[in-house]
């Protein structure tokens, strides 16, 4: 089953006895000697086992280092912690070196996230998390933590997900999230990332990929605090890739709201696109949402679908939306884009997408392609 979503301030620590088993060889952990002579659990786990995986994050504690080498992981439960590091010492969960780590939640009781987090100043990055039950990641409440070029592929709820009142002062940077979908929901709740149901300032996501989504690309549902979305991009979501006879997924590439908030969230210089329904929703957000220099293209419902909120909207573009470039309500401020008198439309270098699924650069941002980009310094997305 999933962990608890409560908060948690306790911090583990190793036993006399856990840490003589430890020394032994135990779940990987290395030892050291103190000036005294007893041992103590050094700061940097190296591990190579999925038992050792699973108890290095539970017996994590601030100024933790677990390196995971290269290879596929089958935790046998849901890697779970509610220790906190600190912003001087935080707890770090990367792959060691360049080598490439895939935990896969394939073999987990049903219902189980693959791994859930409700401490602070956690660090993870450089891992794929994948093949869960439900959630691939899950942070709750967390504070200052860092989540950096991960892949969450193919779970069976959203790939990543930031929930939980205190969530604040995290950043998703480089994060690729594709091919989640719910069976149990018929394909309604599997985001490629959710910041959902909760509240903190300071949230940030940037250069994500979330694409082939079975509901959103990235969904702000009932998250009352603002966050900002920078250089991000949303594709091919919302569409039944599973042929889910009753499929229920909506496809929105950026869903900026939901759930009665009213929250001023700032998204700026991102691109969606193919989607199944709009490239850029409030949801009935009525919140004043600033969308700048954002790229909509060819997305089943409209570009931007403002209608019912106060989004303030500068230097976007919009081009062969079904349903329209925007859709804007009488609260929206609109100037500057595309679909505003006297404003031109550029014309894109490239329409073909190929370029967007490329790998990324060496220092896991997003991949330089001429797909709809303009040279434009003023209007839509910067692609490359």
């Amino acid at each position: 089953m999933p962990p608890s979503t409560g908060r948690h301030r306790s911090t583990r620590t190793l036993s006399i006895a856990a840490a003589v088993a430890c020394a032994a060889g135990a779940g990987g952990v290395g030892l050291g000697l103190t000036t005294g002579g007893a041992r103590a659990a050094s700061t940097t786990v190296t591990v190579s086992t999925a038992a050792q995986l699973e108890e290095a994050v539970r017996n994590a504690t601030a100024g933790t280092v677990i390196q995971v080498r290269g290879g596929t992981y089958h935790p046998s439960a849901t890697l779970e912690s509610s220790a906190n590091g600190t912003a001087s010492a935080p707890i770090t969960l990367r792959a060691y070196g360049g080598e490439k780590v895939r935990i896969d939640g394939s073999r987990l009781p049903a219902g189980s996230w693959l791994a859930g987090i409700s401490g602070d100043h956690w660090t993870v990055q450089d891992l794929a998390f994948v093949d869960s039950p439900a959630q691939g990641f899950v942070a709750t409440s967390s504070v200052g933590g860092v989540f950096r070029n991960l892949v969450t592929a193919d779970n069976g709820d959203s790939g990543f997900t930031l929930r939980g009142d205190g969530t604040t002062g995290n950043l998703v940077q480089n994060l690729d999230s594709h091919g989640n979908y719910d069976p149990a929901g018929h394909g309604r709740n599997a985001d490629g990332i959710a910041v959902k149901f909760g509240s903190g300032t300071g949230n940030r996501i940037t250069g994500a990929r979330v694409h082939g989504n079975s509901d959103d690309g990235l969904d702000l549902w009932q998250f009352s605090s603002p966050v900002t979305i920078e250089d991000s991009w949303a594709f091919g979501n919302g569409e039944n890739r599973w042929k889910d006879t009753a499929f229920e997924g909506e496809g929105n590439g950026f869903e900026l709201g939901g759930g009665g908030a009213s929250v001023a969230h700032a998204v700026t210089g991102n691109a969606a696109w193919d989607n199944a329904r709009h490239g850029f929703t409030e949801n009935s957000n009525t919140g004043a949402v600033a969308l700048r220099r954002n790229t909509a293209y060819a997305n089943a419902g409209s570009g931007f679908s403002f209608a019912t909120g106060s989004a303030r909207l500068g230097g976007n573009l919009a081009v062969g939306d079904k349903g329209g470039a925007a859709k804007l309500g009488p609260s929206a401020v609109s100037a500057g884009n595309t679909w505003d008198s006297g404003t031109a439309t550029p014309s894109f270098r490239s329409t073909d997408p190929a370029g967007a699924y490329g790998a990324r650069r060496a220092d896991g941002s997003l991949p330089r392609t001429t797909f709809l980009t303009t040279g434009s310094t003023a209007i839509g997305s910067a692609m490359d």
